[in-house]
């Protein structure tokens, strides 16, 4: 068993303290209770008892399912402020922060954001986004605005891993929740609902050593400074330090930006002549990554990335020259599952812990036609297929609440067919 998998099987299934993945240099996670004080007047209903012990504690209590979830995860894991959060009376204000809708993945969450919204109509009587074009300093101020205009939710996909924590302090103080997605974040004040993004990373530099052990990699990452990048990267050096037989050619940045992703992709192969095996990315960029190597008359090479339907409409067409090795970090069930999450805190439901995982389906070359629609083609870069079931059920998701209840008129069976 490998260090990386060894250490989080210590730390979680044996309940102490998270401690830090991979390489030594990493610091330990804090586990411990953040002594926070939820706000005192936030709602009318009487909050459910808040969970004891450290945020271990309370992910070993979890059902296998979830616990798992946290192996190797790198972020903070402590009990959360918001486990004593009184209801809030409705109907609702629902405000949402975007740090950059560049790229279609970002657009189709606020949108899926926005349809549930409407669908819970008698209870929210306002969605609101805006969106800060990749400017921190601008994403603060619009959080400052709906803390102004006294939302009663801030959801958000944050710019920086720490440069919004004043603001979200302010709003926690204000007794507004505040519930990240796409990314957590630090600080004590936010509720993240995340994935395991460091493991993603992980597994997929480990895929690529799996299939040819002596590959040169090129690793494509996403936006400079996002959490989700600083995550991921310490997972892809824990693989490289167990795969010595991998070699990284480069690593660029391609903004999850299919234009920017394919200027970056042909640079780089201009100017390396020699074999590049693999390409480690993470966005929903494959398909331009494949049509990059094509267009330099390049062997295709093993793509990891997240599964879109563009990748999908580019597979059908190319099945001999498009090998692809992922997940499905999909807009739909990610916008969900943060919607359902903030529901159920202005419901007084009571969370347990400040981050809640949820999984990331795993997709090979071999899944590919189960995924496929007819719809799907090279160009539909706004399209991105959904799983047949919800990524966590409602009855799983109680097992993250003091006092878990479904969320209806939520229902992943009325979620919108992509090709309708």
């Amino acid at each position: 068993m490998s260090s990386f998998r060894r250490s989080a099987a210590i730390s979680i299934m044996g309940a102490l303290a998270l401690v830090a993945w991979g390489s030594d240099d990493n610091e330990a996670t804090d586990t411990s209770a953040s002594g926070t004080t939820a706000p005192e007047e936030p709602g009318d209903t009487a909050a459910p008892e808040a969970p004891a012990g450290t945020g271990a504690d309370i992910v070993a209590a979890l059902p296998a399912s979830l616990a798992g979830l946290y192996d190797g995860f790198g972020g903070t894991v402590e009990p959360s402020p918001y486990s004593d959060f009184a209801a809030v009376d409705g109907p609702w204000t629902w405000c949402h922060s975007e740090s950059f809708q560049g790229n279609p993945w970002r657009v189709a969450v606020t949108n899926e954001m926005e349809r549930l919204a409407a669908q819970f109509g008698d209870q929210i009587d306002s969605f609101r986004t805006v969106d800060s074009n990749g400017d921190v300093t601008l994403q603060a101020s619009q959080i400052q605005s709906f803390i102004d205009d006294g939302c009663s939710i801030i959801t958000m996909v944050a710019g920086s891993a720490t440069g919004l924590d004043p603001v979200i302090e302010q709003a926690f103080e204000a007794g507004i929740p505040v519930v990240t997605l796409a990314g957590g974040i630090a600080s004590e004040f936010a509720l993240n609902v995340d994935s395991n993004y460091r493991l993603w990373g992980y597994d997929m530099m480990s895929a690529i050593a799996a299939e040819n052990p002596e590959a040169k990699v090129l690793v494509v990452e996403g936006i400079a400074g996002n959490p989700i990048v600083a995550q991921q990267a310490d997972g892809v050096a824990a693989a490289l330090e167990e795969n010595p037989g991998l070699e990284v050619v480069a690593t660029v940045n391609g903004d999850w930006s299919p234009d920017v992703t394919k200027q970056v992709v042909l640079q780089t192969l201009a100017t390396t002549p020699g074999d590049i095996d693999a390409v480690w990315t993470s966005g929903s960029e494959s398909r331009v990554v494949a049509e990059a190597f094509a267009e330099a008359a390049r062997p295709a090479p093993l793509i990891t990335a997240s599964l879109s339907g563009d990748a999908l409409g580019y597979w059908n067409e190319n099945q001999d020259n498009f090998f692809f090795t992922g997940n499905a970090v999909l807009p739909v069930p990610t916008a969900a599952t943060a919607f359902r999450v903030g529901v159920r805190v202005l419901q007084g439901q009571g969370p347990t812990l400040s981050t809640l995982l949820v999984p990331l389906p795993a997709v090979t070359q071999a899944d590919l036609p189960a995924w496929y629609a007819s719809c799907m083609t090279p160009s539909s870069g706004e399209i991105f297929p959904t799983p047949s079931d919800d990524v966590v059920s409602e009855e799983e998701m109680n097992a993250y609440f003091v006092d878990g209840a479904a969320t209806p008129p939520y229902d992943w069976a009325s979620t919108e067919d992509p090709c309708a």
